[in-house]
């Protein structure tokens, strides 16, 4: 064996031929493969329906033979501190190695494929030497993803075979029977026509278009403020109080007209704008799957006092103040990239 271990970094949505593919590599030039299975702490998504613990049951299940050589590991993203993302996968790396019996001078390797920009991330760790494994002819997982979603039409067949062919048989049959047995698909189907309709609207447009919203971080006594969407996407899920900015107003206006229709909150605008700390741009190209959209959030500060009443109001069903800690651990319950602002703004890496 060239290694003792080797480090498989991907989000596997879902686990497919060409993942499998990989895998077997590895095992052939290292007595252990390690997974870092990204996309944790995340709400279920078009993009990420799976959690990491389905995602590890996929690879094992795929690869039941070899199981026993297997360790996984979650990661999750931070779209807005790539150093945190880095020092995660060396964090992660050292602590399976460690648990797993392993040696400081262990032999550690990357292992993937350096397809194009977005594997840009396999060349930035140059301690452990890269394993660059030839693509598999294989559907993409976004492609693997859509079809599952569209299997939800009346005749799916041709779609669940095109499923079929692409990822290892125990793989298909949990990707079959969560299409047909629990509650997620049948949201998640909800949230992939919205996408699909929302994106088909804009279609003839004569460029891509960007989309700019508003979002408040509104802190009070020890308490942030959250809505939770009446609608697709993220029905159910907890969010920051915004929108999008019309045409005839401020950025800054568009964050209050917001707020107050969203929460219902009774504090005058002028307490509210001398209450503002600061004003951040978050504008990572997948923070959205609507499409292009850049967000400006502010945050509003009021370090005490009684927590004013709120109520949900237009595209809120319910607007509610959580204790900051409770807010910052909400990670599969908060709309798109909400965590990562209130990390940004609340100040924890």
């Amino acid at each position: 064996m060239d290694y003792d271990y080797l480090v498989f970094i991907g989000r596997f949505e879902p686990f497919h031929n060409g993942h499998a593919a990989i895998a077997r590599a590895a095992l052939g030039r290292a007595r252990k493969l390690i997974f870092l299975v990204g996309c944790a702490d995340a709400p279920r998504t078009i993009r990420n329906p799976w959690t990491v613990a389905e995602r590890e049951i996929m690879a094992r299940a795929a690869l039941e033979d070899v199981a026993d050589r297997l360790l996984f590991r979650p990661l999750r993203d931070h779209l807005y501190n790539e150093a945190h993302w880095l020092a995660d996968v060396q964090r992660a790396v050292a602590e399976v190695v460690q648990a797993d019996g392993g040696v400081g001078d262990a032999r550690i390797g990357l292992i993937g494929q350096d397809k194009d920009a977005s594997s840009y991330y396999l060349r930035e760790f140059p301690q452990w030497p890269l394993q660059d494994v030839q693509r598999t002819e294989t559907l993409s997982a976004t492609e693997l993803r859509r079809y599952l979603f569209e299997a939800a039409d009346e005749d799916g067949n041709g779609a669940m075979r095109l499923l079929q062919a692409n990822v290892p048989a125990p793989v298909f049959e949990m990707l079959d029977a969560f299409r047909r047995n629990t509650p997620a698909y049948t949201q998640l189907v909800e949230e992939y026509r919205f996408i699909r309709d929302y994106r088909a609207g804009w279609a003839d447009a004569p460029y891509p278009p960007t989309f700019v919203t508003a979002d408040a971080v509104v802190v009070h006594s020890g308490h942030v403020l959250l809505v939770r969407r009446r609608a697709a996407p993220g029905k159910g899920l907890w969010a920051l109080p915004g929108g999008f900015v019309q045409q005839e107003e401020s950025i800054l206006d568009s964050c209050l007209r917001e707020l107050r229709e969203e929460t219902r909150l009774k504090l005058p605008l002028p307490v509210l704008r001398g209450s503002l700390r600061g004003r951040h741009v978050f504008d990572h190209p997948e923070r959205s799957l609507r499409g292009r959209t850049i967000t400006h959030a502010f945050h509003f500060d009021f370090p005490s006092g009684e927590l004013p009443r709120v109520r949900g109001g237009d595209d809120a069903e319910k607007a509610r103040w959580f204790p900051v800690a409770e807010a910052l651990d909400m990670g599969p319950r908060l709309f798109e990239d909400h965590l990562h602002i209130l990390e940004f703004v609340l100040g924890r890496s």
